[in-house]
């Protein structure tokens, strides 16, 4: 048997806004934008050469869902990007002004610095060892 998680919903406020974040500040790849209704679209983006999980941008429709855009685990980190170059895509991100939380540091695993996206949510920016 084999599986594997395709795509993560991530909460957002605003269709526009989270992909240019994510395509322009992000340098993520756009896979589809489909107009589903007039509210409603399927967004997907990817970051650049992966073949594995997406994102699926989705508009919150509700105010429960509202409540949750920025802040789906709580407060703890959400998603962790790899990457081949940790200080290549480290530099360019904080060229494109995207905020880190907390600064490049070692551990066993590899070099690690937490980001936000344009909502809050965490990220785990990481060179694997």
């Amino acid at each position: 048997m084999k599986q594997e998680l395709a795509q993560i919903a991530l909460v957002v406020d605003d269709y526009d806004e989270a992909l240019q974040f994510y395509t322009r500040k992000l340098h993520f790849t756009l896979i589809e934008d489909t107009v589903l209704s007039a509210t409603k679209r399927w967004v997907v983006v990817a970051p650049p050469g992966a073949t594995g999980c997406r994102l699926l941008l989705a508009k919150a429709a509700n105010d429960l869902q509202k409540s949750r855009v920025g802040n789906q685990t709580g407060g703890r980190v959400f998603l962790f990007l790899h990457t081949d170059d940790f200080w290549r895509d480290y530099q360019q991100l904080v060229e494109n002004q995207v905020v880190f939380v907390r600064g490049p540091s070692r551990e066993a695993y590899g070099t690690v610095a937490v980001f936000e996206d344009l909502y809050g949510n965490l990220w785990d920016l990481i060179g694997p060892a």
